[in-house]
């Protein structure tokens, strides 16, 4: 008889479902006897009820909240992992993922924006005829369309800085070095230019040909200064310096055409005024002119470095200048 009781509870098992679990359960409880003796029918039975009573326990736990964010998105609570409540000084949540507050700052608008490294050795004045061939092509394209010369100048600049902090973290693993904060100063000076694109796009819709030019851009001059970097790093930091005196100057005419009506003096982007820490009614010049400081200061910091190995030091034998804003 237990037998055959197991056997065609198995196959309702099988066959049934939640509802074959409960019935499972009942013939448990009136023939308690199936718990008795030890041939397969029964035990395949009584590990049917065990593991059925198992995931209905499983079940009935309370999965940890899931917050959707704004655009919707449900992340996994199943890591535990969330990002804590961060607002705004005024109270208002904070809209951003891509930066937070405590890495926003007030530019320095009192640099010497007319400072220039004079080119006296070899490899200065190489560095320094090299980016103004690279300026002839930007001129003829863009011309005076500064916004789109800006966005296309913001992929270029950005990749030093990666370029330079990467190679120095590998090298501080290869030989258990520490690096005098060069590599976090590097990729710092890597994230402001890539937060001056994001203003940038904001300001200027890329069209597609635009984009295409970004592509390849990107690719030659990454690969151009990886390799210059490794060959001659002084080399490398002092062209850096230079473009960085080329933005300057480009930025500074941008300046021009929005006093001069050229250019319309629009509002300035939500996420340029959250970064820089600007007034709600900043607008555009605003934001050029604090773009165009931390140019000067990433001009500093190049030339700084440039001379430092200029001397037959390493940069890790001189502060990194962190924080320079």
């Amino acid at each position: 008889m237990n037998q055959l009781v197991a056997m065609s509870v198995m196959r309702g098992l099988i066959n049934g479902g939640k509802h074959s679990i409960g019935y499972a359960r009942t013939v448990v409880r009136c023939h308690p006897n199936v718990w008795d003796g030890d041939d397969m029918p029964l035990l395949g039975l009584r590990m049917m009820v065990m593991m059925s009573s198992y995931s209905s326990s499983s079940e009935s736990v309370p999965e940890k909240v899931k917050e959707k964010g704004e655009n919707g998105i449900v992340p996994s609570s199943y890591w535990g992992i969330s990002r804590p409540k961060i607002t705004r000084e005024d109270g208002s949540p904070w809209p951003w993922n891509c930066f937070m507050p405590w890495e926003t700052y007030r530019a320095d608008l009192s640099i010497d924006l007319k400072k220039h490294h004079v080119p006296t050795t070899f490899l200065d004045k190489v560095a320094y005829r090299t980016v103004k061939l690279l300026r002839i092509p930007t001129d003829l394209f863009f011309q005076r369309r500064y916004g789109c010369r800006a966005m296309m100048l913001e992929t270029v600049a950005a990749v030093p800085g990666m370029v330079g902090g990467m190679l120095l973290h590998l090298k501080s693993l290869r030989k258990f070095q520490h690096s005098g904060g060069w590599i976090k100063a590097l990729l710092e000076e890597a994230e402001n230019e890539r937060m001056h694109l994001m203003t940038m796009v904001e300001l200027v819709k890329p069209k597609w040909y635009e984009r295409m030019l970004v592509l390849t851009v990107q690719g030659v001059f990454f690969n151009a200064f990886f390799v210059l970097y490794l060959l001659s790093p002084k080399l490398a930091h002092r062209v850096v310096g230079y473009l960085e005196e080329e933005a300057i100057h480009s930025y500074t005419e941008y300046l021009k055409d929005i006093d001069s009506g050229s250019i319309e003096n629009v509002p300035a982007p939500a996420i340029a005024i959250d970064y820089w820490r600007l007034p709600k009614d900043a607008t555009l010049k605003d934001v050029i002119t604090v773009i165009r400081a931390d140019e000067a200061h990433h001009r500093d910091v190049n030339h700084f470095a440039s001379d430092i190995q200029f001397q037959g030091k390493e940069l890790r034998d001189a502060p990194a200048p962190l924080g320079y804003h």
